[in-house]
């Protein structure tokens, strides 16, 4: 995350009997990482992640297309667009974290700038030794106290996601220059220790005298794999891979990072984007959009074998892409009228004459998952929901999963006529009104004017049960502001979901979010049932008590009509030039471009061909 968030969980540390208090550190082993339920799947000692190739060759260049431009360097504040590859969590091109996940095991990580790891077994808290070899790139070396200098100034003036995330940490300090404490509320989320693994670590010495609260255009100093060679606001940024970097033969680094240069160039048009890199001035392209897939590579440099595509299968939930109503307007309190709404929107149709068949409908918040509910709830997830039943649609205890709706467009949208008039609306005049003679409106606020042609195609159902929809196209930046404002009738949201969901759901569909600036709460829920149901999933104890909490919080938020679930695609679309080379199989849980290397034969092909086609 980002973009996606992975959850992690805790390591059952001892072979004794369980104890009622917390262990003293002297008690408690250190280990090389951690793991949801169970040791994790590389013993110590291990030489590096099993899907990487450890004697991947380094050099060459990888050029890639950023869609968005940027006016800072700091990744961590609500204010600013950042530069891409310096990443809001874990580890980035810039910064190390504490501990770095590996993508082919679910719920494990494995310490990176922390060489060992002591977890209370009751998980009141947890301690990580660095490595002493650990430095920034100004040769500074990294502290304990440089730990607690970042994790306080992320929760006192980070983005407002990081108070949420870090909630259960009650004290952080450093116990001797490279050990450092944290404890933790007596309930905290099982996830919590290995949330902390994913912290980035910031040099104390560079921002202790800088307004970390504002953007920066200041090359920062790091301790990752890359630095930053040069930026042009806006336009370019170019990362050099660092020679000296410490960590660079560890083995969670082994047979990564392998690019001397990663270049982010900037292009605020896809159509564009997708010309400079059929011209091979862009060398890969991770593509979203239906019809470029179908259609748009084609051309003699396919012909001749020179780009590659492949679709790499995703074993996660299917992402999350919906219309977000906000809730916050008047028009979208009661859920009949966010029912209605839903049931005007046409995938079948919109699957076959515009994405080539390519997608499938996305039902739920973990589609595709045993944590997807379905049926009637039963064991476990009845029970969870069995207390709030006065708080809940009568429909989450009495009618199965998935909704059955009509596949006849006509036939929904007759549906949805019954719900208005339910709702207190009539026709009048061809328009959806109140009994105050108000018409049923409401805007579709976009960035890229390209979604229009999905999203039209909605406007026009809803418009022929009378209710008035508009589209509105704003510039990146305006579209920003009125986000962090909460200032818009509707949006098109993505909530990415991992194998393991946790703290993040809090500020997904969680009260306390609802009217926080910049929050994830993009619907504006406010819902105890719902705020009940994500703090007890964030304390599930065990694999199968959190596959039925999710199910219980996907039925709650589903029959509650928050949002209209879109379409997903079941893998992700990869096109190449192919001068680059990866490992296979690919990781089930992750997508690792950093194990990808340029093949410097193949590149020197590639770059006479494209000499070639150049005018």
């Amino acid at each position: 995350m980002i973009g996606t968030l992975c959850r992690f969980a805790l390591l059952t540390l001892l072979a004794v009997a369980p104890v009622t208090w917390a262990a003293s550190p002297e008690q408690v082993p250190t280990v090389h990482g951690l793991s949801l339920y169970g040791e994790p799947g590389l013993p110590a000692g291990f030489t590096s992640f099993p899907y990487v190739n450890p004697n991947a060759p380094k050099g060459g260049s990888l050029t890639r297309a950023a869609p968005v431009s940027f006016n800072s360097t700091n990744p961590f504040i609500i204010t600013g667009s950042a530069a891409s590859g310096i990443d809001y969590l874990g580890q980035s091109y810039l910064y190390d974290s504490l501990m770095v996940s590996d993508p082919a095991e679910i719920f494990s990580a494995y310490g990176l700038l922390a060489s060992g790891i002591r977890l209370d077994p009751q998980r009141r808290w947890m301690e990580f030794d660095l490595d002493p070899r650990a430095r920034f790139h100004d040769g500074e070396p990294v502290t304990a106290e440089d730990v607690v200098f970042t994790f306080n100034l992320l929760v006192e003036k980070g983005a407002p996601f990081f108070r949420g995330y870090y909630a259960d940490v009650t004290s952080v300090r450093a116990e001797g220059p490279l050990t450092v404490h944290f404890d933790f509320a007596e309930h905290n989320s099982p996830e919590l220790p290995l949330i902390l693994g994913q912290l980035p670590v910031l040099p104390a010495h560079y921002w202790k005298d800088r307004d970390f609260t504002r953007p920066t255009l200041e090359i920062p100093v790091g301790s990752g794999p890359y630095r930053i060679e040069r930026l042009d606001p806006g336009r370019q940024i170019v990362y050099r891979r660092d020679p000296d970097y410490w960590a660079r033969d560890l083995p969670v680094n082994r047979g990564r990072f392998n690019i001397d240069r990663l270049i982010f160039d900037t292009y605020l048009d896809d159509s564009v984007a997708l010309e400079a890199f059929r011209a091979g001035n862009v060398d890969l392209r991770v593509e979203m959009t239906a019809s470029n897939w179908a259609t748009g590579y084609q051309g003699p440099a396919m012909e001749r074998g020179l780009i590659g595509q492949l679709v790499v299968a995703n074993h996660n939930p299917a992402p999350l892409q919906a219309f977000v109503p906000n809730l916050r307007r008047a028009q979208f309190q009661d859920p009949r009228v966010r029912r209605a709404i839903g049931l005007a929107y046409d995938f079948e149709w919109q699957n076959r004459n515009l994405f080539y068949s390519q997608y499938r409908r996305t039902r739920g918040m973990f589609d595709g998952s045993e944590m997807e509910a379905t049926g009637l709830p039963e064991g476990e997830e009845l029970a969870l929901l069995e207390p709030l039943r006065d708080q809940l649609p009568p429909e989450v205890f009495e009618e199965p999963l998935p909704i059955g709706e009509p596949s006849d467009l006509r036939e929904r949208l007759r549906q949805a006529l019954a719900l208005l008039e339910e709702a207190g609306y009539r026709v009048e005049n061809d328009r959806m009104v109140d009994a105050q003679g108000h018409s049923l409106s409401f805007e579709i606020l976009l960035w890229d004017g390209r979604m229009q042609r999905m999203v039209l195609p909605y406007v026009r159902n809803l418009r022929r049960i009378g209710i008035d929809a508009r589209v509105r196209v704003v510039d990146p930046s305006q579209y920003q502001v009125r986000i962090s404002q909460h200032d818009y009738d509707m949006i098109i949201g993505s909530f990415a979901q991992s194998s393991s969901p946790g703290n993040e759901q809090r500020e997904f569909w969680t009260s306390d979010y609802a009217d926080r600036p910049q929050s994830r709460n993009t619907a504006g829920i406010r819902n105890p049932a719902i705020d009940q149901l994500v703090e007890s999933l964030i304390r599930a104890d065990s694999r199968e008590s959190l596959d039925a909490h999710a199910r219980a919080l996907d039925r709650a938020l589903r029959w509650n009509f928050y949002l209209v679930p879109q379409y997903h695609n079941p893998g992700t679309r990869i096109a190449y030039w192919r001068k680059l080379a990866f490992p296979l199989p690919f990781p089930d849980y992750g997508l690792d471009l950093d194990a990808w290397w340029v093949d410097s034969q193949r590149a020197s092909r590639v770059e006479a061909a494209q000499d070639d086609q150049q005018p």
